[in-house]
């Protein structure tokens, strides 16, 4: 009789019951592992990005009118990563206390621009890319300006707002 219950469905077996815990444990397991590896994967996605303010050099060692290279660490480098998080940029002084810091990349594919002080340009060695001294495209295959920093002064310090910036 018993039997015939089984076969009908109309009582669980231990069978189909060891069945059913077992899916609900590895659902569980699963839910458990999952949920961990799912919300690692999304952060970034929700996270905003890290600023930090870096002192490239007193006020008084820039000289007005002047574009100069300064170097700061990288806004998501580690300690252990040594000049790899490191980056550079190019100042100007414009005034007494008004600066300007663009990007060391080109937008057309993130090369590095170099500063020719003598025809007061930002050019692009790799594809030909050249931006006039405000950082807007001259000429070659830029699609945009390049890119500025925040810039501030901080009881006689220069500041740049390390930011992770667009290179396309």
């Amino acid at each position: 009789m018993a039997d015939e219950r089984e076969r009908d469905g109309t009582t669980m077996g231990r069978r189909r019951l060891l069945a059913w815990l077992a899916s609900g444990a590895g659902a569980l397991a699963s839910l458990v592992v999952g949920l961990p590896v799912i919300g690692i994967l999304l952060r970034p996605m929700f996270r905003g990005m890290p600023v930090k303010w870096r002192s490239v050099g007193a006020v008084d060692s820039f000289t007005v009118g002047e574009t100069t290279e300064v170097v700061f660490l990288d806004p998501l480098g580690e300690p252990w990563a040594g000049d790899a998080a490191k980056r550079a940029a190019w100042l100007r002084r414009d005034g007494e206390d008004q600066f300007t810091v663009f990007s060391m990349n080109c937008t057309h594919l993130g090369c590095p621009v170099r500063w020719l002080d003598e025809t007061k340009l930002f050019m692009c060695p790799c594809h030909g890319g050249v931006y006039y001294a405000d950082g807007d495209v001259a000429a070659g295959p830029p699609p945009r300006p390049l890119v500025r920093y925040p810039v501030r002064v901080r009881k006689g310090q220069v500041q740049v707002a390390t930011v992770a910036l667009p290179i396309t």
